[in-house]
């Protein structure tokens, strides 16, 4: 019988802990779907693929400074509402370190990377924040460059030590160039200098390229071959194509959605492409290499040219090629439904997805758990020591 108690014990014991510890994994925007004050920063967080970036840096430490609704207003007003420019922000609010007040009062005035500082766009060291120890107990941050303001930390949302921290602070962290994005006005030009020159006068040549810029507008990924892809063994004779199918391959190239490399590993299912086929593309990503299965071949993805939401231009190694262009290929099965291009990303964290689904949890609904979880592991505890 006392072994019984000892086991039933234990079992709870255990049960406090898997409860009370912190998940490993995070999804940012499903968190901040607990908080309606953050409710237009997260929808920014959502639509630039930021969020994709944020939650594929699972092993680094992470501090997110959040706006509330106003703060996030402002922001956009400041970027004229360009959606490029408000993710150079995103990412600038994104540290790639962890920051709580305990830290700064302790190690008091620093610089810390960011992930706008990490894309390598931010000249020089701009896309770093400043960390500001402020009187009393006040701390906050800053643009690297002098002068700045100082955007005081309001609120610690969320602090899980060393390892991720959500603050809210007062204004948006920017400085003069922040809100500078690249030109995508001349596809041609761009596609050139990637050095997809055979794959840039196909498009010309076959009147795709309109396709591609009407849809730059509204979201397109393309997916541009480099010249020396078109020179491989497998690859289709596209001087002898006919007309129909060499729009058909070029179409195959592109998606009708705006997906970045990063947010590409978060795909699930097969994503219909401008093609009228049937067959889409598959991703299959390892790490950080991130590669596209038509059914017949793999291609990898290679290099951003250019990320402007809603449009991304990824070099590939390989000329995606649809199923029934391949020499006697037989016909193409019907292909599963398309997924979707993911709005933020998936869930990596169970509890965070589960909790989301059916309730948007307060701080104050978090603190009333952990508070009965630990009430509960103080009974159990004594009890389990007195029976061994």
């Amino acid at each position: 019988m006392a072994m019984r108690r000892v086991a039933a014990a234990a079992a709870a014991l255990l049960a406090c802990v898997l409860l009370v510890s912190p998940v490993r994994g995070r999804n940012i925007t499903a968190i901040l779907d607990g908080y309606k004050e953050y409710k237009l920063y997260n929808k920014y967080l959502s639509e630039t693929k930021v969020c994709d970036e944020i939650n594929s840096r699972q092993s680094t430490s992470m501090t997110i400074l959040v706006l509330s609704n106003d703060a996030m207003t402002t922001l956009a007003s400041d970027a004229g509402d360009s959606l490029p420019a408000i993710k150079n922000a995103l990412r600038l609010h994104s540290v790639l370190d962890y920051y709580d007040r305990k830290k700064v009062k302790k190690y008091g005035d620093e610089s810390a990377a960011t992930l706008y500082q990490a894309t390598g766009d931010a000249a020089s060291t701009t896309g770093n924040v400043k960390v500001v120890d402020q009187e009393d107990k006040n701390y906050g941050f800053s643009a690297a460059t002098p002068g700045a303001r100082i955007c005081t930390v309001t609120k610690e949302v969320e602090t899980h030590p060393f390892k991720f921290a959500i603050l809210e602070v007062t204004a948006p962290i920017e400085f003069d160039g922040l809100f500078d994005t690249p030109s995508t006005a001349n596809l041609t030009r761009l596609l050139e200098r990637a050095g997809c020159k055979v794959f840039a006068s196909l498009a010309a040549r076959s009147g795709v390229l309109k396709t591609y810029e009407a849809a730059m507008g509204k979201g397109l990924t393309l997916f541009a071959p480099n010249d020396d892809a078109f020179q491989a063994k497998d690859a289709p004779d596209v001087k002898t194509m006919s007309s129909a199918n060499l729009t058909k391959l070029l179409q195959y190239n592109a998606l009708p959605s705006y997906n970045t490399k990063t947010s590409l590993k978060f795909v699930k299912g097969t994503l219909r492409t401008l093609a009228t086929t049937k067959a889409g593309v598959t991703v299959v990503a390892k790490g950080d290499d991130v590669s596209l299965d038509t059914g017949k071949s793999k291609s990898r993805v290679a290099d951003t040219v250019v990320d402007s939401v809603p449009f991304c231009l990824l070099t590939v190694d390989s000329l995606l090629v649809p199923p029934e262009l391949y020499v006697g290929a037989p016909e193409a099965a019907p292909a599963p439904a398309p997924a979707e291009a993911p709005q933020g990303s998936p869930s990596v964290a169970a509890d965070h997805a589960a909790d989301h689904k059916t309730k948007k949890p307060s701080s104050s609904d978090a603190s009333q758990t952990i508070g009965a979880l630990a009430a509960a592991c103080s009974v159990v505890l004594p009890s389990l020591l007195l029976l061994l």
